[in-house]
């Protein structure tokens, strides 16, 4: 039969970077109270223990008044508090792994369970859990039951992973293997001293541990696409901040470009003085440059788990040289065949944005390159190329309105990618 692995993970400190959340609201609760702030090395200790306890251990409350700060703390976490707050780079990939190799995986922690599971929703980290237990009407905050509750009635082997003592003290009591984190919010002193059996300074760390060997699940690819002057490199950085939060490892590139060769050859492609080059020249000069950054930065980010962010792939090419030079859809895709290879992204957005209003704003930025200073018909020719290819592959894109405000803009775009890359899992 097979081998029940199990690891059941704390919330904060292990699996989220809380305290923004945690300690905006303690400050708050104070504040409602009269009584005044605390300094950032003692809101550090709030985060862990129940609240209740840490509002009479650091505060000097009474078993009252810390009912009363406690009640205070969560007007503002339950609304504003909770989604104050990111994962952890590479958790995600490290829960990706664990269900890939087939293990129970659960959490455990001294956190209210409603907004624990709320927590894990919004981010989209629930999909990967079997069981996720908080405190509540029948459940206290000792560790110890926390951790009892979380486990499967039947198990072999089964790790407690945290960053504070009581994690540690809970695994052991439980009598299972325990797994200190040194970048929460505990230390190494406070875990060792605790009697962690092994102990992790980074979540690549934790990997390793749990699932040495194990290579890293397949990343994500996402391109951007666009016409010049709809707000492509705005959106990128955005995105990336969104995207970051929610723990995906984002890495970035463009095209054409993205590591030496086919940087050499956007040299090429966008010199205002090269006028001549002919159209089928030019097709080719984007595949080569592809073919390469394929190959080289591409593929390598996805074998590691990364998310590959790129500014434009093999969309602006039919685009642009099948719609805007004529040279047509299918031809232009049938160059860069080889050059991508199969090695196409997981989403891709399209900013749109009508032709005229997109140039115009290109215009007002910087000088035009070679290609930005193609006719108002070239331009036209693209859009509607564009439009062919989603309407091709609608599976595929993101189609936002990008003549709106920037915050909504990036509403739209972080929403519909984490769809998408949810999908993908499914």
């Amino acid at each position: 039969m097979r081998e029940i692995k199990c690891a059941v993970f704390d919330l904060d400190g292990t699996l989220t970077q809380s305290e923004e959340g945690i300690f905006k609201c303690t400050q708050y609760a104070l504040q409602e109270m009269h009584l005044p702030p605390l300094d950032e090395a003692t809101l550090r200790k709030f985060i862990g223990p129940p609240l209740g306890w840490s509002f009479k251990e650091y505060c000097g409350m009474s078993e009252e008044e810390a009912e009363e700060a406690l009640r205070l703390y969560r007007v503002r976490y339950n609304d504003v508090g909770l989604f104050e707050n990111c994962v952890y780079p590479g958790v995600r990939r490290l829960l990706r792994t664990l269900k890939r190799q087939g293990w129970y995986v659960a959490m455990a922690t001294g956190k209210p369970e409603i907004p624990a599971k709320r927590i894990m929703k919004y981010f989209r980290l629930d999909k990967y859990f079997d069981r996720m237990v908080g405190t509540g009407e029948h459940m206290g905050a000792d560790k110890e039951q926390l951790i009892r509750t979380a486990l499967p009635e039947k198990w072999d082997t089964a790790w407690m992973i945290g960053d504070r003592k009581f994690d540690v003290e809970g695994g052991r009591a439980v009598g299972i293997h325990t797994l200190g984190v040194g970048y929460g919010y505990g230390t190494e002193a406070e875990l060792k001293g605790a009697g962690c059996e092994a102990y992790a300074e980074t979540v690549q760390d934790v990997i390793d541990t749990l699932c040495p060997g194990v290579p890293a699940p397949e990343g994500y690819f996402v391109s951007m696409e666009g016409l010049d002057g709809s707000g492509k490199t705005t959106q990128i950085d955005l995105l990336t901040e969104g995207l970051t939060r929610f723990g995906f490892e984002v890495q970035h590139s463009r095209e054409p470009g993205g590591c030496p060769v086919a940087e050499e050859i956007r040299k090429v492609i966008l010199d205002r003085n090269n006028k001549d080059m002919e159209a089928v020249a030019e097709a080719y000069l984007y595949a080569a440059s592809r073919a390469q950054h394929v190959r080289q930065v591409i593929r390598p980010a996805l074998s590691a788990g990364k998310l590959l962010l790129c500014d434009r792939f093999v969309d602006s090419s039919v685009a642009y040289q099948g719609g805007g030079r004529k040279l047509g859809v299918d031809q232009v895709l049938s160059i860069n065949a080889s050059a991508v290879d199969g090695t196409l992204p997981t989403a891709t957005v399209y900013l749109e944005l009508d032709h005229v209003t997109a140039l115009m704003r290109r215009c007002k930025a910087t000088e035009p390159d070679r290609i930005e200073m193609e006719t108002e018909q070239f331009h036209a020719r693209v859009e509607q190329a564009y439009h062919e290819l989603i309407a091709r592959d609608p599976a595929r894109f993101v189609v936002v309105d990008a003549a709106r405000d920037k915050e909504a803009i990036t509403a739209d775009v972080l929403s519909g990618v984490l769809d998408k890359l949810t999908e993908a899992e499914a």
